[in-house]
């Protein structure tokens, strides 16, 4: 008997193997090819502007949404499966790449983003540690799972540099970058470059646009600075000197630049 039932519960694996599928079609899924990769190529941070409960409502229930929310406690959402497509990009690109809802992992993070200060600027709101630690760890599995590139994790400001501002200046990309997620640049190597071009002086328009297309930013190449270029190159600096992100070319955005591969 124990023979019978070990026969018969080998064969129904087998027949599950080998017939899957719409009714009627003989699909056999026994042979996986090895020429293949994750559809996924990016991960793009959001913050959502608007606390737990309307980023839930709006995620989930409106015509945006997202892989992942995390709230003001850390606690994760999944409300995308990540073999389908969220609504989170919209007119975007990076390096090319146009598709970036059907190729990105969408992650909204609850902040409030910015309110007006008692002098009329922006004041920015920081992200806690709760949410810092279960963002790493998420970010840290995707990353591994799809076998996403380090310049591929970027914010939303980075893919749509003429509409978005978030995840805004306070956004801990140094810290993820050290966690071993995301990119950074050599500092000491930016800092070499600092020097050298304080003495020779800011290079021109168009190389700071040849430099913001090569990094993956989708920017004009014409050697004017206009609207566009300037908010691209405000979004570079918010990415990676935050300090200062008026979009304006200086010798230490140049350097900065110099010092990333």
């Amino acid at each position: 008997m124990l023979r019978l039932t070990s026969a018969l519960l080998a064969t129904a694996v087998l027949a599950g193997c080998a017939a899957r599928g719409p009714a009627g079609l003989d699909l056999d899924t026994s042979v996986t090819a090895v020429s293949q990769a994750s559809r996924v190529r990016s991960i793009v941070l959001h913050y959502t502007s608007v606390d737990d409960a309307r980023s839930m409502q709006l995620l989930s229930k409106g015509k945006v949404s997202a892989h992942y929310l995390v709230t003001d406690s850390g606690r994760t959402y999944r409300l995308v499966d990540e073999s389908r497509a969220a609504w989170h990009a919209g007119a975007s690109s990076w390096y090319g790449n146009i598709a970036m809802n059907s190729t990105s992992i969408g992650v909204e993070v609850v902040n409030p983003g910015w309110t007006e200060g008692p002098d009329g600027k922006p004041m920015w709101h920081p992200y806690n540690d709760r949410q810092l630690r279960a963002l790493t760890i998420l970010l840290r599995d995707i990353a591994q799972r799809h076998g996403i590139a380090p310049e591929n994790v970027v914010g939303h400001s980075d893919i749509a540099p003429q509409r978005k501002v978030d995840p805004g200046p306070l956004f801990p990309w140094k810290a993820l970058a050290a966690a071993g997620i995301g990119r950074w640049y050599d500092e000491a190597g930016a800092a070499q470059h600092l020097a050298r071009l304080q003495s020779q002086g800011v290079p021109d328009v168009v190389w700071f646009q040849e430099q913001l297309q090569r990094l993956g930013y989708a920017c004009p190449q014409d050697g004017v600075l206009d609207k566009a270029t300037i908010n691209a190159l405000a979004a570079f600096q918010m990415h990676y000197r935050p300090a200062l992100h008026d979009g304006q070319p200086d010798a230490e955005t140049a350097a900065i630049m110099l010092a990333m591969l």
